[in-house]
């Protein structure tokens, strides 16, 4: 499919090119729909987009659905999950193409699923893989600063996120539900959609909050939730999940239940054990809010930050401003190789740089970065990994693919500090 892709790119003047490329893609997501048919008809639909916070959100509704006794199918940037099996995505994309999540959905109805969670991109949904999902509901966390290059802009990002709110808009299922977040601009924006049921949250509905390194409580609905994952972040996300699945009937206790066992979501402030007397956390951090707020997260605890964070070929307006926050926030930062596509990756590491007012330890080999991270730490410290998450691959130039996992890397130059 590929070599044909580039076939056709080379032989079709762009401008055609360009044209006739939506209807490609909305013809892939027909044809799949038609092939399966319309798995979704049959299931509860969430879809959950903005620019971070998506992965932890659907995580939470498919573990509260779970707890409440459903089966339930997930897709998601981390994995893809029908009941209790689960297999990583590895696609490097959040939502693939070529009538995946057409085949996904009816493999889930064929194995009894009821529910559906499905994390949805802008990119996805330019290339029409959000249709014929006939939604119940939709998700919408945050919009931030990110892929502008690709959008040309924030408002054509918005629009592109919005198409998704437009296809629940047309939905045919009956009630159907916008859950947004309040404090954004563009949140108000998708709760004034025209469906049955507008449902806010904000920050304030945590009422009580409390965190810590173990994680956050706070009291909603006469109910007081625990999650094992900290920051201000992350009770925005508990909020999300618990409001969408009172929308579907579960009570918040329920929810709460579910929420306080999550004790790991890969790559999302995950933390590594082996043993160590400090924290190592993995996390998937790629813009600069995401970062300052995972950074802010574990208080004044001494920081040791390994920062990739800026891939090849898109917003290069954040090197800097990245390496600015990571020098704020860390006492110690190794800036690091990751996802260079096919630009220098010592350049975007430069660039990462001129945010900086010192000079910081630059190590290109991702898991040297990493392992110096960890044996620099001393107890009570917290070795923070960010940008790659769950990402299956290292993206170097011409396509060219280095299976990855941080996860995994730092496991292992873990145990080697034990030996």
């Amino acid at each position: 499919m590929g070599r044909l892709k580039r076939f056709v790119e080379l032989v079709v003047p762009k401008r055609v090119y360009q044209a006739l490329l939506p209807l490609y893609h909305f013809a892939w997501t027909l044809l799949a729909a038609l092939y399966y048919r319309f798995p979704a008809r049959s299931l509860t639909v969430i879809a959950v987009t903005g620019t971070k916070g998506k992965s932890s959100v659907a995580e939470m509704i498919a573990s509260i659905l779970t707890e409440a006794g459903h089966t339930v199918a997930l897709s998601s940037t981390i994995h893809f999950t029908i009941g209790g099996e689960s297999r990583p995505n590895k696609y490097k994309m959040t939502l693939p193409g070529h009538g995946f999540i057409q085949r996904f959905l009816r493999e889930a109805v064929t194995k009894g699923a009821t529910f559906a969670v499905v994390e949805v991109t802008s990119e996805a949904a330019l290339q029409y893989r959000h249709t014929f999902l006939y939604l119940n509901a939709l998700v919408f966390t945050n919009l931030e600063k990110e892929h502008l290059e690709r959008h040309g802009g924030m408002e054509s990002y918005f629009q592109a996120k919005f198409r998704i709110a437009t296809s629940l808009l047309h939905s045919s299922k009956r009630p159907r539900a916008v859950i947004a977040n309040a404090e954004s601009e563009h949140g108000k924006r998708f709760l004034a959609l025209a469906v049955e049921k507008q449902i806010p949250f904000t920050f304030a509905d945590a009422e009580n909050f409390q965190t810590t390194d173990e994680g956050i409580a706070f009291d909603y609905d006469g109910v007081r939730v625990t999650l094992p994952h900290p920051g201000a972040f992350s009770a925005r996300n508990a909020l999300a999940a618990l409001k969408a699945a009172s929308f579907l009937g579960v009570e918040t206790k329920t929810g709460a239940a579910a929420l306080a066992k999550l004790s790991k979501i890969s790559g999302r402030a995950e933390r590594i054990e082996a043993g160590q007397d400090f924290l190592a956390i993995v996390d998937y951090a790629h813009t600069p809010d995401s970062l300052r707020a995972l950074y802010e997260a574990f208080g004044k605890k001494r920081k040791i930050c390994v920062l990739g964070n800026t891939g090849g070929g898109r917003d290069t307006w954040k090197r800097p401003e990245m390496g600015r926050i990571a020098e704020e926030a860390c006492e110690v930062v190794i800036l690091t190789d990751e996802d260079p596509y096919d630009e220098d990756p010592d350049a975007i590491v430069a660039a990462m740089v001129g945010g900086m007012n010192k000079a910081p330890l630059i190590e290109m080999d991702r898991r040297k970065a990493i392992a110096y991270a960890l044996r620099e730490a001393k107890s009570g410290d917290v070795v923070l990994i960010t940008g790659k998450g769950t990402d299956p691959y290292i993206m170097r130039a011409s396509g060219a693919k280095e299976s990855w996992s941080d996860g995994e890397v730092v496991r292992e130059e873990l145990e080697k500090l034990k030996s």
